[in-house]
């Protein structure tokens, strides 16, 4: 599913010269949130990929977006981050992949897609703890495409990811589950980067979370109905799941699976995990900083 590139909602308040701008990256894994979601008056947003978002977010095109964790931490000295907002995992994401016909230790190219910084972290950061260091070039398409091009792994995310690791390795039956099918078939293996990470380190993988300027936080209000809307969400996962599995022309059994997988409240285990892929990823990076808990929102007033 490629996110719209249009305001996907426009709100204008008479008491409020300059819009607050939300940047959302709207793929599946944060429909739970952003599905029922319904800015407050004077708060605008755009979508788009997250390259796009998190440029937009350091250039100032946004205030607020839920940017790539890593970007987040390369940029700790101007951000700060929601303190209860995440899309995290403990295990496997499904939909961060590396799909490659040989052997991780015998990989010579890989193809990295463009849209996320992230990813390509994670993978840099997984490559070097097992001392690989394959070439890695950029380079977009379909993972069995790339792969017949010549590329021996390739990097793909989001919601394509999660249909090209379901081409591979599915389908499902009634009697088998997500979590029993293969990681390889047709000659492809499909090495899930935040499974990896678990292995490696016994931790969530934190790959988002909701920044903004230190100097700008979000209105209160904003953040209230995000909650809102993320407690709708996940409170009605079975009709999110279906609405998004006719999009993506998967089984709902998949997606639902896929959803309820994630950890949307950047909890304690999250953040270890964060904090320990910062140091792994940006060694001397600046302190990493939340903003206040849930009932303790700063004023803007007090904030300046």
């Amino acid at each position: 599913m490629t996110p719209p590139e249009t305001p996907v909602s426009q709100f204008a308040s008479a008491d409020r010269l300059t819009p607050y701008r939300a940047g959302w990256i709207h793929f599946t894994n944060v429909a739970p949130i952003l599905d029922s979601l319904l800015l407050p008056p004077g708060v605008t947003a755009i979508t788009g990929v997250p390259t796009q978002m998190n440029a937009a977010l350091l250039s100032g095109q946004v205030d607020i977006a839920n940017i790539s964790a890593v970007e987040f931490i390369r940029n700790a000295d101007v951000l700060e981050a929601l303190p209860d907002f995440s899309v995290a995992v403990l295990g496997p994401v499904y939909s961060v992949n590396l799909f490659h016909t040989r052997p991780l230790e015998e990989l010579r190219r890989v193809a990295l897609t463009a849209q996320s910084a992230m990813s390509v972290a994670l993978l840099e950061v997984l490559l070097r703890g097992r001392g690989l260091s394959p070439t890695l070039e950029r380079a977009e398409g379909e993972a069995e495409t790339l792969l017949a091009q010549g590329f021996d792994g390739v990097l793909r995310i989001g919601d394509s990811a999660l249909r090209e690791w379901y081409g591979v390795v599915g389908p499902l039956t009634p009697e088998t589950t997500m979590t029993g099918l293969p990681h390889a078939a047709r000659g492809i293996t499909v090495t899930d980067l935040a499974e990896e990470w678990f292995r490696l380190t016994g931790h969530p993988f934190t790959f988002a979370v909701w920044a903004y300027r230190k100097d700008n936080p979000p209105p209160p209000e904003l953040v209230q109905v995000m909650r809102e809307a993320r407690r709708d969400g996940i409170g009605h996962l079975a009709a999110v799941a279906e609405r998004h599995a006719r999009k993506l022309g998967l089984p709902e059994r998949v997606v639902q699976h896929y959803l309820w997988n994630f950890r949307y409240h950047l909890e304690a285990p999250d953040r270890l995990g964060l904090h320990e892929f910062a140091a792994k990823a940006v060694p001397g990076h600046a302190p990493l900083t939340f903003g206040p808990r849930p009932g303790e929102e700063r004023t803007r007033s007090a904030a300046d």
